[in-house]
Order: C-alpha cells, then sequence, then structure tokens
C-alpha cells in the first residue's frame, strides 16, 4: 500500500482538516463497525438497519473528534479501531438503553450504571460511555480556552503549572475551573 493510501496518511489529512481524508477511511471500516455494532446488539431486537446507524453515528462523531484534535494520541490504524471500537461500543450500548427505557415507560435505568460504577474494574461499554459523556461535556465547552484548561486538569496538570502553560495567573485558571464546573452542572440531570 503506496504512502498516500495508508490509514496513517488518511488520518494526517482528517486531523488536518481535510475531510477528503475520512472518506478512504469510511471505506474501509464501514463493513467492520456494522459487524461490530451487529455483534453488540445480539440479543436486543432494535429496529431492523440500527447496526448502519450506530456504525455511521461512530464515524461521524470520530470524524468530528479528530478534526478538533480531541485524540493527540491518534497516531495509527491500531489506535483508530480502537477509538472506532469505543465508540460504535457506546452507541450500541445507548441505543439498547434507550430501546430499553422505551419499553419501560421511560425513566432512568440507574441501577444498570451504579453496578458499573460498584464494581471491581468497568466494562469496556461503561468506560465507552464515560469517554462520550465526557466529550459532551467538553463540546459544551465552547470557548477552547476552556477546553483546553480543563483537559490539562484531567490529565493532572496542577493550576500553577496551566497558568505557566496558558500564560496567565493562577487565579484566572481557578476562576475558569469554577466556570466550567458551573456549565457543567447545568448540563446533569436534577
Amino acid at each position: 500500500m503506496s504512502a498516500a493510501g495508508s490509514v496513517t496518511q488518511w488520518l494526517g489529512r482528517l486531523q488536518a482538516g481535510d475531510v477528503a481524508g475520512a472518506q478512504p477511511l469510511w471505506e474501509r471500516y464501514y463493513q467492520r463497525l456494522v459487524g461490530l455494532a451487529r455483534k453488540k446488539l445480539r440479543g436486543n431486537k432494535p429496529p431492523l438497519g440500527d447496526e448502519q446507524d450506530i456504525a455511521l453515528s461512530a464515524f461521524q462523531s470520530f470524524c468530528q473528534a479528530a478534526e478538533q484534535g480531541r485524540f493527540p494520541q491518534l497516531a495509527d490504524r491500531k489506535d483508530l479501531w480502537q477509538i472506532l471500537v469505543m465508540l460504535t461500543a457506546r452507541k450500541a450500548s445507548a441505543l439498547v438503553k434507550h430501546e430499553g427505557r422505551q419499553k419501560r415507560g421511560g425513566g432512568a435505568a440507574v441501577t444498570d450504571d451504579l453496578e458499573q460504577i460498584i464494581g471491581s474494574e468497568a466494562s469496556p461499554e461503561f468506560a465507552a460511555q464515560m469517554a462520550e459523556d465526557f466529550q459532551v461535556l467538553l463540546y459544551k465547552l465552547e470557548d477552547e480556552d476552556l477546553r483546553q484548561l480543563a483537559l490539562l486538569k484531567l490529565e493532572g496538570w496542577t493550576n500553577a503549572e496551566i497558568a505557566t502553560k496558558l500564560q496567565c495567573v493562577a487565579r484566572t485558571v481557578e476562576r475558569k475551573l469554577s466556570l466550567i464546573r458551573q456549565i457543567w452542572m447545568e448540563e446533569m440531570p436534577k
């Protein structure tokens, strides 16, 4: 395979903002994503064609996040497949939960989530759900500086280190962290 036709090359194009890099990736991974979604939906009876919708939604989420630089460790086909598996599994899990809630007349399935949290190790589906929930929260931060600050804080940077990196004072970091908490708290279910 030539460099111009490699997954790494297509990823580079997509990350650089060239959406044409997404098409060959889609063609290469679409059938695998549909098969993965079908496997994740096995035993559940969602409407026909949902595995294609899940694959499309997962790939679309990936492309949007990649273009926005949300996957800094994305370097090759292995990284790509891990991300696509995570997104697809999460989308399938969300659909199953949604369908289950509809059948029960709505309401939150809190017990399942609590079992995941209290368990000794989170399942891949739960980890994928958490990752996507975090992406949604990041998206709610409309200011790129707030997104960057949230990511640095979650990576374990201290307020002083963040202030140095962002060339501001620690009080500014504290104020922006408070704003992030306020925005995110408004997103939490009451």
